[in-house]
């Protein structure tokens, strides 16, 4: 193992990682105190493996847009936290852990179909899609599940519409998601839950060949696939996480927003006040809860240096976005709840050349999702205690299992 930098706490015993939240609207305790010290934070994760964490908002956004910096999973580095990640990922090779210039490649034949203009012309279909569900939410008796009877369908809908997927059963698709996304999952149940999505997939490509419509996948299918500028086998691992990706972070983003609201009474009154304000609203309850607070792995090709010290060349690290978004420097009193906080420039959808390419999707579809719910259902409050709330701290992406409402 290379040596680490001088300034690092190299002489720290690691620290076990990943860590769970104490509460659901920040990021672990622990993230303040490692940011206080000097340097990366060594820490070992279930792999057994001990890459570095950065905590503070200079340094993970240093080293994301790095040139140095590697999301290829196959390097033998990769800091994969769980045990069937790093398998998968290494033999599908989604463009998410590819370098450039596999990666820009990928990347360039979607992101055409996530631009602003591309997305407002989505917003009356997500907004058709939210006041259906919310109706199907009220005609539930109380308590009802927040993130299944809505959240979920929301989610789920939105990127199936998206993809041109036919919307036979909802849970199928979230049974597959909560598999991939599981830090405790074998790289066999991976494997298996991702060959069911991929059989899927492999027949709708198929038919949209045939007979493409109005979606992401005829036009990939007819588009880069047919000019052989991307294989099948390619095309399905495209596919399959911006499937997974577009609905596992919106559904464990709604319940949790509406919850923060909820909890932060005058801020819910600045947004009744002057509903202008819902997409300021959007960025910081974005920045506040950082779901995909761990997503980004990587592995230093050269020696990265950092405003704290250096990463090492071949060695993985974490660039731990929650704890950026929660750094004191870059924004002030960030355990607050602000909806008018000034500074846009959070990293909820991580940072570099690899910045999510769905984001102005998953801001729309988060906006008008509350807006929505909250129109409909004024009265929506937490129908059980919320230290009883089951947390999904396994999962790449964190949530809540289940949030009981009632209205």
């Amino acid at each position: 193992m290379t040596q680490p930098a001088p300034d690092a706490h190299a002489s720290d015993t690691p620290v076990a990682f990943p860590q769970a939240r104490s509460c659901p609207f920040s990021p672990p305790e622990s993230y303040a105190r490692m940011r206080e010290r000097p340097g990366p934070t060594r820490a070992v994760i279930p792999s057994g493996k001990e890459p570095w964490l950065l905590t503070g908002f200079t340094d993970v956004r240093t080293a994301l847009s790095h040139p140095a910096s590697s999301s290829d999973a196959r390097h033998p580095a990769f800091p994969a936290l769980g045990d069937g990640e790093q398998q998968v990922a290494a033999e599908l090779r989604p463009f998410i852990r590819m370098d450039p210039p596999d990666h820009t490649r990928v990347r360039r034949m979607l992101v055409g179909e996530f631009t602003v203009r591309r997305v407002r012309e989505m917003r009356p279909a997500i907004e058709a899609i939210c006041r259906e569900q919310a109706e199907h939410l009220l005609s539930l008796p109380t308590p009802a599940d927040l993130v299944s009877e809505y959240a979920n369908r929301v989610s789920t809908t939105v990127i199936c519409r998206l993809l041109g997927v036919p919307m036979e059963d909802l849970e199928f698709f979230r049974r597959i998601t909560s598999v991939a996304g599981a830090r405790n999952s074998t790289a066999q149940e991976v494997g298996a839950a991702l060959g069911e999505l991929f059989a899927l997939i492999d027949r709708l490509i198929d038919e949209k060949a045939e007979d493409p419509g109005d979606d992401l996948i005829s036009r990939l299918v007819n588009g880069p696939l047919a000019r052989e500028e991307i294989t099948r086998h390619s095309l399905l691992s495209q596919i399959g996480i911006t499937l997974n990706a577009g609905h596992e972070t919106t559904r464990n983003m709604i319940p949790l927003a509406a919850l923060d609201l909820l909890r932060n009474p005058d801020q819910m009154d600045l947004l009744r006040d002057d509903p202008g304000l819902w997409p300021a609203a959007v960025d910081e309850l974005l920045r506040h809860l950082s779901v995909a607070d761990v997503i980004t792995l990587r592995v230093a090709t050269e020696d990265i240096p950092l405003e704290s010290g250096t990463i090492p060349a071949g060695d993985g690290y974490i660039a731990l976005l929650g704890a950026a978004n929660h750094d004191p420097e870059a924004f002030p009193d960030p355990e607050r709840l602000d909806l008018t906080r000034t500074q846009r420039n959070h990293v909820a959808f991580g940072y570099g050349v690899h910045q999510c390419v769905g984001q102005n999707l998953g801001r729309l579809e988060l906006e008008v999702a509350l807006r929505v719910l909250f129109e409909r259902v004024p009265g929506l409050r937490l129908a059980a205690p919320l230290e009883e709330l089951p947390q999904r701290s396994a999962s790449t992406i964190f949530g809540l299992d289940e949030v009981p409402v009632a209205w």
